[in-house]
């Protein structure tokens, strides 16, 4: 998205609705709450909203901004289909072998998101750009058509995978032709991760940054911690809610945020590699991740227990040292892990859920 299309909404205080009250003495006026600052931009195809608590209006905002601008680079230069640094590469792999320069930012972000493929056993899998393309999802808006069987099964046997991408020596080239990186699944965690380095180096201890549900918290919103909801994935709401502690990360992936319908069936932008087509069975997954690199870890995980099913979303948080996790399946019905089930408030009428071990 251009730099112009970024819309920013800073949240003013309310005005008073009666003179009397600007009277009221220095002494009220000194318990006042702290002030919470919203800022608001349409940034990674989604809105995205930082809340800044307990800091004055000015400061707040400075860091917000920061924190907006930089998405807005990412954004620009991570894009998966639009002119950007990401597809510049891309297309330096589809003409072969020859390594090309990359930014040191982009080397790491490649080494990081290889090494998260080859742990879920290549169920994350960035490199299938070309599949994701191909069922229509690199476009802003999806239309209601199934690709060529053939088309996809060849994709499928060419096996595109980050293995192929090789970086090294600031240079980045693919043996692979096949292969075309789409780091959507990667980058909203990465934000989320260089928004904490930013408020943080700004001062700012209290935070809540939201990129569309992937969600990460500093501190706390005052005298509690920052209570987040986890989007119901067939109605309008929220399925449950809980609290995030400093550090904490929440990520989630979903069959309806990027989808389209077609003879009663949905697909969505979820695509197995194994198969080459949207993954079915699941609604949605969300995962809680914490310390350094929270953000990455919420984002990346979800997509692999997605992938793997309700058959096997369980042992692949396990492989991923996941321990609260939460699978709605195809029928709405939950499974989640038992640090999960300790953490969630339902919102009434609660869903059937079994807790696993």
């Amino acid at each position: 998205m251009a730099s112009a299309l970024r819309r920013f909404f800073p949240l003013s205080p309310h005005a008073s609705r009666l003179t009397l009250l600007i009277l009221a003495s220095a002494s009220l006026a000194a318990c006042a709450p702290p002030p919470v600052h919203k800022q608001q931009a349409y940034v990674f195809g989604t809105l995205v909203e930082i809340t800044i608590h307990g800091v004055p209006a000015p400061r707040a905002r400075q860091a917000a901004g920061e924190v907006l601008s930089a998405f807005d680079a990412l954004h620009r230069r991570l894009h998966a289909w639009q002119p950007g640094e990401l597809e510049g590469l891309n297309a330096a792999f589809a003409r072969g072998p020859e390594p090309v320069a990359i930014a040191a930012d982009l080397a790491a972000i490649i080494a990081d998101a290889a090494q998260w493929s080859a742990r879920s056993d290549g169920l994350f899998n960035p490199a299938i750009g070309n599949l994701v393309r191909l069922w229509g999802f690199h476009a802003d808006q999806y239309q209601s058509r199934l690709p060529d069987p053939a088309a996809i099964d060849g994709l499928v046997r060419a096996a595109p995978a980050m293995a192929d991408i090789r970086v090294e020596a600031g240079r980045a080239a693919s043996r692979n032709p096949a292969a075309r990186l789409d780091l959507g699944g990667y980058a909203k965690g990465y934000a989320l991760d260089r928004a904490a380095e930013i408020l943080r180096r700004a001062g700012i201890r209290d935070a809540l940054v939201n990129i569309g549900g992937n969600v990460l918290a500093l501190g706390r919103h005052g005298d509690r911690p920052w209570r987040v909801g986890i989007q119901h994935p067939r109605r309008a709401g929220t399925l449950a809610t809980l609290d995030l502690a400093d550090g904490e990360a929440i990520g989630t992936s979903g069959d309806y945020q990027r989808y389209f319908e077609l003879d009663g069936k949905r697909y969505c932008h979820l695509i197995d590699p194994r198969t080459g087509r949207p993954a079915q069975g699941v609604q949605a997954v969300t995962v809680i991740a914490r310390g350094a690199g929270a953000g990455v870890r919420s984002d990346v995980a979800s997509k692999p227990l997605f992938l793997a099913g309700p058959a096997g979303w369980r042992d692949m948080a396990r492989r991923l040292a996941v321990d609260e996790a939460l699978l709605v399946e195809a029928r709405g019905r939950v499974a989640l892990t038992p640090a999960m089930a300790g953490r969630l408030r339902w919102e009434d009428p609660s869903p059937p859920a079994t807790v696993l071990p």
